[in-house]
């Protein structure tokens, strides 16, 4: 990893750039994927599968039957994990429901307003595959919309070398309820939701991470009136430490984002200069033993450290690196915790590693990378409802009420506007 030791100010929007590719490069290979998905449909899917994932399938939808027969292949062992983590996840997003409770406000005397909850109905769940199918996310995406009530639940997953999916995935998306599960990944299966197709329903809104060209697909479906969750692009992970942190510990955790893609990008933030060359000679040890080292080490090349003088100016750097994971491994996490500002999941102290909330601890991984913890909070239960306002007026509060409307119509020339209050008096 490259070190820099106590920059400038002005070199730290430098220095928080993501190692993206060409923008404009993705858009253009997007929009024709769309393009054809919606001319062609399922035969473009068929297509792309063979051509992006290797393997020639026969349908992309898979049935009941068969989801049930993959999933029965699960090993206990992980079955017992996956229902621990499910329980987990499902107290946590529970809890949320209080705050969706309606609150009615008398705004003045006989006037009524509030707004409510209405599950969104139609929601198309990406869950990344490849070479590390990720079943958390089935988890992570499935129990809310499964809390929130969605009438219909889509999963798109790309299957394996043989035309499989994976059988934990199988077996967590019958957890969630999972309505439609089909077997296509990457670009091609946003544009399946977005567009629809004979075997893909159209969906209200799309949840799940991705790599660029998933995230690029989702930017392009929100274009075409399709909402989405948030911009979930490549994995990545700051650690802020000081001398009461462990350079072993801080070491597994920047490995465990940079195994996820060659594009993810871990970084580390510190005020001990012993502590930076401990880490590295642990990275060096812990990365001889990764199956996935390779794929590691490229995301390392994209990766760095930064030494400051003072814990304030690290979690000011925090700040403006605005990081989907941050770990907080210093002497004091919770007081530091307060200076965030920009962060999608916050993880404190030396125990509470960064994999926990991947996988089990009840928090939701799906969070917004590239910076945009600035304007965007991880996924939620919130997320898989739409709110309906409400208000209820007596005739005595349209009396109170109507001279306001009056003069405002009146003022914006909208006199049907104004004879609508009018002709109640």
């Amino acid at each position: 990893m490259k070190t820099y030791r106590n920059p400038p100010v002005s070199k730290w929007p430098a220095l928080c750039q993501r190692p993206l590719a060409d923008q404009n490069n993705l858009e253009t290979i997007v929009r024709d994927i769309f393009e054809v998905v919606k001319a062609e449909g399922d035969g473009a899917l068929l297509d792309y599968t063979r051509r992006f994932d290797g393997v020639a399938v026969d349908s992309i939808a898979v049935s009941q039957v068969q989801l049930a027969k993959w999933a029965a292949k699960t090993p206990k062992n992980l079955k017992a994990a996956i229902n621990q983590a499910y329980a987990n996840i499902t107290k946590f997003h529970a809890a949320q429901k209080d705050a969706l409770l309606p609150i009615i406000v008398e705004t003045q005397p006989g006037v009524r307003c509030w707004r409510e909850p209405r599950p969104i109905e139609r929601v198309g769940l990406y869950i990344p595959g490849g070479s590390a199918p990720l079943l958390s996310t089935v988890l992570m995406l499935g129990v809310p919309a499964q809390l929130a009530g969605c009438r219909e639940i889509v999963l798109c997953t790309p299957p394996g070398s043989d035309g499989s999916i994976s059988t934990a995935i199988c077996y967590a998306a019958g957890l969630v309820g999972a309505t439609k599960v089909m077997r296509i990944g990457g670009s091609q299966a946003i544009a399946a939701m977005t567009c629809g197709t004979l075997s893909v329903p159209e969906v209200d809104k799309i949840f799940g991470p991705g790599n660029q060209y998933v995230t690029a697909a989702k930017l392009y479906a929100g274009r075409l009136g399709v909402a989405i969750d948030m911009p979930a692009g490549p994995s990545e992970l700051m650690v802020v430490a000081d001398t009461s942190a462990r350079a072993d510990f801080v070491a597994a955790d920047l490995l465990s984002q940079a195994e996820h893609g060659p594009d993810s990008q871990v970084v580390l933030v510190t005020t001990d200069n012993s502590l930076a060359k401990d880490v590295e000679k642990a990275l060096v040890s812990q990365l001889s033993a990764l199956p996935r080292r390779k794929i590691a080490e490229q995301a390392l090349s994209n990766s760095f450290c930064v030494i400051f003088a003072n814990m304030s100016q690290a979690l000011a750097f925090a700040n403006e690196y605005a990081p989907e994971h941050l770990i907080l491994s210093v002497n004091k996490p919770r007081k530091a915790a307060k200076q965030v500002q920009n962060a999608g999941s916050v993880f404190l102290g030396n125990y509470s590693p960064e994999s926990a909330g991947d996988y089990a601890s009840g928090t939701n991984h799906t969070l917004p990378t590239n910076g945009w913890t600035r304007s965007y909070g991880g996924l939620s239960l919130k997320s898989f409802y739409k709110y309906v306002t409400f208000q209820s007026i007596t005739k005595s509060g349209a009396r109170r009420l109507a001279p306001t409307v009056m003069a405002m119509a009146q003022a914006e020339g909208l006199e049907a506007h104004k004879r609508a209050m009018e002709i109640r008096l």
